[in-house]
């Protein structure tokens, strides 16, 4: 089984929905890949949570437990109104925490180079990725778990995830030098990421 389809499987294997050939299919794949295995984990974390605010007898519980996480604010009236006059966004707030925690969980999951944008005239030796001096890149070029050694140009942004940055004399960034190494800033540039996708359609 490949991961696609056992991650198509967690939803339902959770829910105990997955027909017992399918379950026995899944097993054994989580036997043998450790992502997949870290994945389903977040998830039962996550159903765990969910399940438990939808379990909550009353909003009084969930907005105290929501307010004693909170930090002291010099008005805690303020806070408890609002969390009491809109119990699904605390909700909410309470599931990004969960997700954001989760995509901390799995950093450093993933060791494996990955390179993208054009990469036509880039050369990959090893975990360095190398734009030669008198080679262009097109676009954006983004490099996770490597080393960026630019020589010649790169005409829009090039940003390094959990990795290094190597600029030559002869190198030429048309854009932005980002350079991510915290977990937190690999959460944040994974949502801003998510909403340029779907603000820009690219």
């Amino acid at each position: 089984m490949e991961c696609k389809a056992a991650i198509a499987y967690m939803h339902d294997y959770l829910d105990r929905e997955l027909p017992r050939e399918q379950t026995l299919e899944l097993q054994k794949h989580l036997a043998s890949c450790a992502e997949c295995r870290t994945r389903l984990e977040a998830l039962e974390k996550t159903d765990a949570l969910m399940r438990t605010l939808a379990s909550e007898k009353t909003p009084d519980d969930l907005t105290y437990r929501i307010m004693k996480s909170l930090p002291k604010s010099r008005n805690p009236r303020a806070w408890t109104t609002w969390v009491r006059r809109h119990p699904a966004m605390s909700a909410a707030a309470m599931f990004i925490v969960v997700m954001v925690s989760s995509f901390v969980a799995m950093w450093n999951q993933n060791q494996q180079l990955t390179v993208r944008g054009d990469l036509d005239h880039v050369v990959i030796q090893g975990h360095t990725v190398i734009v030669p001096a008198g080679q262009q890149v097109a676009g954006d070029l983004t490099v996770e778990n490597g080393v960026a050694q630019v020589m010649g140009d790169v005409q829009g942004n090039l940003t390094v995830i959990d990795g290094n940055v190597t600029l030559a004399s002869t190198a030429h960034i048309a854009g932005k030098v980002k350079t991510i190494d915290r977990a937190v800033d690999w959460a944040w540039y994974k949502v801003t990421s998510w909403f340029d996708t779907i603000a820009y359609g690219s």
